[in-house]
């Protein structure tokens, strides 16, 4: 068997010394969302699984959680953007998070996973992972 790497995916470089860049995380956050293009998931709000992989510039911190971004802040943000109106898609929800993680200037790269975990009774989770970058950068 002959291995095959496909073209457009790139091994993602969060945390690289040399480009002066960190990986700051949130794995596994599981929160109730109402989310779907099905009539019956308007009813009831299900649960999905959020993991956030952020590359950051480097900087002095100091010892100082201003100086750094923080994963509670982003858990925030996270936990007010699902907790929001109704969303039909998991690559809309995606987007919307990884806007909001983007707005922080020092944040080059988000990738996003948003997975559903209720929907197939044989599938752990089906969903979707975005990766976007700071136009600013």
């Amino acid at each position: 068997m002959t291995a095959y790497q496909a073209d457009n995916v790139q091994p993602l470089r969060i945390a690289d010394a040399k480009a002066s860049v960190r990986h700051v995380f949130i794995r596994d956050l599981v929160l109730l969302c109402s989310i779907g293009v099905y009539e019956y998931e308007h009813e009831a709000p299900q649960r999905i699984r959020v993991n956030l992989d952020l590359t950051v510039s480097e900087s002095h911190h100091n010892d100082n959680i201003d100086n750094v971004v923080c994963y509670e802040q982003i858990s925030n943000k996270v936990r007010d953007i699902v907790s929001g109106d109704h969303t039909n898609l998991c690559e809309t929800l995606a987007e919307k998070i990884a806007a909001s993680c983007l707005e922080d200037i020092r944040v080059q790269c988000a990738r996003i996973r948003v997975e559903k975990l209720d929907v197939f009774e044989d599938i752990a989770s089906v969903g979707v992972e975005i990766e976007r970058f700071n136009a600013a950068v």
